[in-house]
């Protein structure tokens, strides 16, 4: 069992990273990403809803008829989605207001969808929960990573609070970063970085 979680953390942070290797979430990597504040609401939303929706769909895999299969996996993501929005209007109206449709829009999200099909569907609900656990992990990582850097460089605070030296008067802020022009400009240079490293760790390996 440790082995296989061992594997399935590997998998979701690292070697078939959502955004990484998959190149899934797209949408909300580029729309979200210009506040680290942003991003982390919107993650946790998307960890709570994968890792849901993938073990309920495993728990429900025997009574789903194959031929409406993918609309019961829609109506499963749409009721975490909901309770997440909900939670956000009453205890959080800023944030809400903040994110507007983006949370709505999980129900999109292809990794929520992805996972289900590709994981929920044919393995048990633990194993499930865990896969959907790491890959929205994974996801986490990188969005936080994209928002920090466009954050610090374009706006001068981190989760609200001035940066030293990015802040003062001597830093230009490169306002194209928290532009939607700057997510794709970040995005790819990660990209590019993350695939590099794996590219000479697969070339080093035995």
């Amino acid at each position: 069992m440790k082995a296989e979680t061992k594997k399935i953390a590997l998998d979701g942070l690292w070697r078939n990273n959502p955004i990484g290797i998959q190149v899934l979430g797209i949408c909300s990597t580029l729309a979200v990403t210009n506040l680290v504040a942003n991003t982390l609401v919107m993650c946790a939303a998307l960890i709570f809803t994968v890792s849901f929706s993938s073990a309920t769909v495993s728990i429900l895999r025997q009574l789903t008829p194959r031929n409406i299969r993918m609309m019961v996996e829609t109506l499963i993501m749409a009721f975490y989605v909901i309770i997440v929005d909900v939670l956000l209007k009453a205890y959080w109206p800023e944030m809400s207001r903040s994110l507007g449709p983006y949370v709505g829009l999980i129900i999109t999200n292809c990794i929520v969808m992805g996972r289900c099909e590709a994981y929920g569907i044919a393995n048990p609900p633990g194993r499930a929960f865990l896969d959907g656990l790491f890959q929205a992990l994974g996801y986490t990582c990188i969005l936080l990573l994209i928002a920090a850097f466009r954050e610090i460089l374009g706006m001068g605070t981190f989760l609200g609070w001035p940066v030293p030296f990015f802040s003062g008067p001597h830093w230009d802020k490169w306002i194209i970063l928290v532009m939607p022009p700057g997510a794709f400009f970040v995005l790819g240079i990660l990209l590019w970085i993350f695939r590099t490293i794996q590219f000479r760790k697969e070339k080093t390996r035995p």
